[in-house]
């Protein structure tokens, strides 16, 4: 199975040696490096070269013998191969790959699922979470339940954590707006943010750059800004008023978002506690047009 994405920061994924003679292929991805050498190639490298792509999705999983069997190459042959590649040899290979995942790249890292071992580590996600949002609760829930308008933003892989904030916060209070609309860009609704709004900004990491420049607009223009996002948006967070860590390292190939789900359900829970009267005459009234409209099912 070959996997393909957008190319993570060069910088950050550049074994610390230099490459063979051929193409440069310091910051490429792995399967990247054997686009640029696979015309440069001896026949039986080729046939290696072609088994990583194969099993690109997988690789980490298997030991360099087990490929070179793939293959029907010798050791040798893969070796020869790795080096080509820019690889000292295939432990580099394996932390390339670490570093990949690292950067939300689908990468599988282990030879079988362990569900016990992925449900510890999102119980360890989830608590670390729910201690960061426990950190700035009060001010966070206060600026959701009172703003005149409340903006939730998210792209890629962080929309449906802005969907589920969204639909959460609007059963408990009005006036609150998921951005981007489908096709459209957010320029005509930020523009008129004033200090008194706030706006959730969901960024999970493989974030589009135009999420940097927001983030520095809202602040330039003084709007409360909470950011839900993982550990790499450590630099994005200086221009947040409020930053809530939530893990999505797992121990699979895909990131899991147990954590920023959890985090959503607390904070509508406190956003709602603080609406009082009014939040729960909101949730009656809403409940009411469900059933009216026949939206959801009878009880």
């Amino acid at each position: 199975m070959t996997t393909t994405a957008p190319s993570p920061t060069p910088a950050a994924l550049t074994p610390d040696h230099a490459s063979p003679a051929g193409p440069d292929v310091d910051g490429l991805r792995l399967d990247e490096r054997v686009a640029a050498r696979y015309a440069d190639l001896p026949p039986q490298e080729r046939r290696g070269a072609d088994v990583l792509l194969e099993h690109f999705g997988d690789l980490a999983t298997y030991s360099a013998a087990e490929l070179a069997a793939l293959a029907g190459v010798s050791k040798a042959t893969m070796s020869r191969l790795f080096r080509s590649l820019g690889f000292d040899d295939f432990t580099q290979v394996r932390e390339h790959l670490r570093r990949l995942r690292g950067h939300g790249l689908p990468v599988t890292l282990a030879a079988a699922p362990d569900l016990d071992a992925h449900a510890d580590a999102d119980g360890v996600a989830v608590r670390a979470a729910v201690a960061a949002l426990a950190v700035h609760l009060d001010a966070v829930a206060d600026l959701l339940a009172h703003a005149p308008r409340v903006v939730v933003v998210g792209l890629r892989n962080s929309y449906p954590v802005a969907l589920h904030l969204r639909q959460q916060l609007m059963q408990v209070r009005p006036h609150v707006t998921l951005l981007p609309q489908p096709g459209q860009s957010w320029s005509e609704d930020v523009v008129d943010l004033s200090p008194q709004d706030a706006v959730v900004l969901v960024a999970f990491r493989r974030r589009p750059p135009g999420v940097r420049a927001l983030a520095e607009r809202l602040r330039a223009a003084g709007t409360p800004v909470v950011l839900l996002a993982d550990p790499t948006a450590r630099a994005l967070a200086a221009h947040a008023t409020w930053w809530v860590e939530c893990p999505v390292q797992a121990r699979g190939a895909f990131d899991s978002y147990a954590a920023a789900s959890s985090v959503v359900a607390a904070l509508a829970d406190a956003v709602l506690a603080r609406r009082g009267r009014t939040g729960e005459q909101r949730v009656t009234a809403i409940d009411s047009a469900y059933r009216t409209l026949g939206e959801v099912e009878a009880r």
